[in-house]
């Protein structure tokens, strides 16, 4: 059984058109979670360690304002096209688009204000919460106007977040979320202590601004072979790596599939990944500075959580040989990515 409340989490600030975000709380015997109407944001995801104690496994904010401040991205949905695309350039059906570049000389997460950034309308479901939007032709560059749905349902100890769209003109899309997980719970200083296991074969070397270089490389043999669970701080030490974000290749098949284990062996707490996208971003925090106060005044240092998005291949729209990130008039876009909690 799943239990679903709703409640005012604040309302936006007046230059943002002063509109009420509401929070959702699902709950089932061994997960909690609570998911703001502002960017179908997960704001906290209390889990279970062997003890039978519960921690919050996410990165945040206690209120609003944190969210509708500068951050980065914690537990939104990003789109229209989450991650980055090249120059913010694309072309489709002969005519070229150009985005807003937000990320060095690229697009990252939709632009300037992204999926992340809107209020969404939600409805309640027996198990969960439907969001949904209308992203304008022209929003943020973007061809089209998008019909979108995100939905997050419990069931037990496994989340999963359904996303639907469709569009009136040809349209790149690539819908995830970025929550960001420390499974000793948020807040501890760093992951290094959590093993981490990812099913992909290979991965996109990606140049000096995070563009992938179109090569699709093997894992064999490199600091990118997480195929048997490594324990994070050393593998990083071994390889000399700074830490990951990088697009690993999953299997390329629409249905449901393991992408990726985390483990954290101290609290037992350990989380399964399992998505229908062709790809994840696996992202260490490398970009956390201590300088984000986030819930219960703590500072979110450099690799104080890691990212498992969900997605198909970062700027795939510009990328032949990659998978198709392009969505048609009378097709409909659909996937979903399952977050499943237990104690190992």
């Amino acid at each position: 059984m799943t239990a679903v409340t709703r409640e005012v989490f604040g309302r936006m600030p007046p230059e943002e058109g002063g509109g009420e975000v509401e929070k959702f709380t699902l709950r089932s015997d061994s997960v909690k979670v609570e998911i703001l109407s502002l960017g179908c944001i997960i704001a906290a995801l209390e889990t279970r360690g062997r003890d039978g104690v519960f921690s919050d496994v996410v990165l945040g904010f206690d209120t609003l304002e944190g969210y509708t401040r500068k951050h980065p991205f914690f537990g939104a949905v990003v789109g229209r096209v989450a991650n980055r695309i090249a120059k913010g350039r694309f072309t489709v059906h002969g005519q070229d688009y150009q985005l807003f570049l937000n990320n060095g000389p690229n697009s990252l997460h939709g632009g300037a204000k992204g999926f992340d950034k809107v209020l969404w309308s939600p409805q309640v479901l027996p198990n969960g919460v439907c969001f949904f939007r209308l992203s304008p032709d022209g929003e943020e560059g973007y061809p089209g106007d998008l019909r979108v749905w995100v939905t997050y349902t419990l069931n037990g100890e496994e989340l999963a977040i359904n996303y639907r769209a469709q569009t009136s003109k040809t349209t790149p899309i690539n819908l995830t979320n970025h929550a960001y997980f420390n499974l000793a719970g948020q807040g501890s200083r760093d992951i290094y202590d959590h093993e981490i296991s990812i099913e992909a074969d290979s991965y996109l070397p990606v140049d000096s601004t995070k563009i992938p270089t179109g090569e699709v490389a093997t894992v064999q043999g490199t600091g990118f072979d997480l195929r048997q669970p490594v324990e994070l701080g050393k593998h990083l030490q071994k390889f000399g790596l700074d830490g990951f974000d990088h697009n690993f290749c999953l299997q390329q098949e629409q249905a449901r599939h393991l992408a990726a284990r985390a483990r954290h062996p101290p609290t037992g707490r350990a989380m399964e990944v399992h998505t229908t996208q062709p790809g994840i971003q696996f992202y260490t925090g490398n970009n956390l500075d201590g300088s984000v106060k986030g819930k219960g005044a703590v500072v979110y240092p450099k690799h104080s959580a890691f990212c498992l998005e969900t997605q198909n291949w970062p700027d795939a729209v510009n990328k032949p040989h990659f998978p198709n990130t392009l969505l048609h008039p009378g097709e409909e876009y659909n996937h979903t990515t399952w977050l499943v909690f237990n104690t190992a």
